[in-house]
């Protein structure tokens, strides 16, 4: 039997996602209120300014307030898709305190505070729901929370950025460069103004410290995570990538240790085999590989971010909060009961890509080997090409540790043969 009185929400934020929820909620009421059992009722809108038309919102619900609005107490699940720390965090604590769950979309105050919210949401017995925090309508918090509970997540591999995956899309199948696709993704959309919160990984980190604190039930914070942006890629390095049966895409990976003791997370651009999955994702899409003990690998992929994808993510949170709250009930909150310990990035041990402007000269590879070995860095494959005295020289390793590469990069910068570093690129997804 549905119940008639209406379960009351809060939106904080109204721009892209959050009048996509406001427009799906009213379209879509009766069939929420079917799913749910019982109707589901927008009480107010916070937003910085008050004078704009929105388009399927009453302008009476509609307030600059947001500290009010989550203090009404009639309130019984608050949307936070607002973005960014403060005021997000007080509005979400405070919604808390006042018997408010929440579903929030704000992967960077996740990122950095999780623990904190979860330990707010348990103290006061409410939910807090973010599957839109790191892949639009992929459903993965879920999957890995709920789904995979009984297993054990070994490896979490992912493009979950689609700004990112745009340009290197771009750049892998015309040859431009990066600015070039970068000016590209600005004028379709798909980039913002400043896209440096994108290219630069710090999207892509936040992304990855909710993934491994979830998979691995160990908190991993923003700061565990080893960033690196795709900035210095270039159509050279898609041409060494091609030349190897490669592409590059900027990837988030968490990781178990072999000895199932610590994790790492990190994010940075690498080669991956064009017989991947992952390699095969274009456009403007995500997609996340996850290797478990007994499911095996799973491929979860979609539109990562938008409008729509977003709100369709926050409103399926919006169900299972909203049932919850009618039985009473409260859903997974965090589960940190590992513990393990978070390994910094020079522990990581995998293959490398390793382009050298070197002089045209005998000695100089047997030069260069030496260096390797000296540093217990085994070579899987040497590529030699030179003209009038100058030569470059591509080294492809077997798995080596991060540390003990950055060890034989100085030491071959030293080498009075080596004119530079073109550049260093991870091999990942073999």
């Amino acid at each position: 039997m549905m119940r008639t009185r209406p379960l009351k929400v809060a939106l904080l934020g109204c721009g892209v996602v959050g009048s996509e929820v406001a427009r799906i909620m009213t379209t879509h009421a009766d069939d929420l209120a079917a799913r749910i059992g019982a109707p589901v009722e927008l009480a107010g809108v916070a937003v910085r300014r008050t004078g704009k038309e929105r388009e399927g919102i009453d302008p009476a619900l509609v307030t600059t307030d947001a500290t009010a609005l989550v203090k009404r107490g009639d309130i019984d699940v608050v949307v936070e898709v607002i973005g960014g720390i403060e005021p997000a965090r007080t509005l979400i604590t405070t919604a808390f305190e006042h018997g408010a769950s929440v579903v929030s979309a704000n992967k960077a105050l996740l990122a950095q505070d999780g623990a904190a919210l979860h330990a707010a949401a348990g103290e006061h017995g409410k939910d807090l729901y973010y599957e839109a925090a790191v892949a639009g309508a992929i459903p993965l918090i879920r999957p890995l929370r709920e789904s995979l509970a009984g297993d054990k997540v070994n490896r979490v591999l992912g493009i979950v950025n689609g700004t990112t995956n745009f340009i290197l899309d771009k750049m892998d199948s015309t040859g431009a460069g990066y600015q070039e696709a970068l000016d590209e993704a600005t004028a379709l959309g798909y980039a913002e103004a400043d896209p440096t919160a994108d290219v630069e990984g710090f999207d892509a980190a936040a992304k990855a410290a909710i993934l491994a604190g979830i998979a691995f039930h160990t908190r991993v914070r923003l700061d565990d995570v080893h960033r690196e942006g795709m900035i210095e890629v270039t159509a050279a390095d898609f041409r060494s990538a091609k030349e190897m049966g490669c592409t590059i895409k900027l990837l988030a990976i968490c990781e178990r240790s072999k000895d199932g003791a610590s994790v790492t997370a990190r994010v940075h651009p690498a080669m991956i085999p064009l017989s991947h999955p992952l390699a095969s994702v274009r456009g403007a899409y995500n997609a996340v590989f996850v290797e478990s003990d007994a499911a095996g690998q799973l491929m979860f992929y979609g539109p990562g971010a938008g409008g729509s994808p977003t709100a369709s993510a926050v409103l399926g949170d919006l169900v299972a909060v909203c049932r919850n709250r009618l039985n009473g009930a409260t859903g997974p909150g965090e589960s940190a009961y590992a513990d393990l310990t978070v390994s910094p990035m020079g522990d990581v041990v995998t293959r490398y890509h390793i382009s050298l402007d070197v002089a045209d000269k005998p000695g100089v590879l047997a030069q260069v080997a030496t260096v390797f070995a000296e540093h217990g860095v085994s070579i899987d494959t040497v590529r030699q090409q030179g003209k009038d005295g100058e030569a470059s020289l591509v080294v492809v390793t077997h798995r080596a540790s991060d540390a003990s590469l950055t060890g034989t990069v100085e030491a071959l910068r030293k080498l009075d043969t080596v004119r530079g570093v073109a550049s260093i690129m991870r091999v990942e997804g073999e």
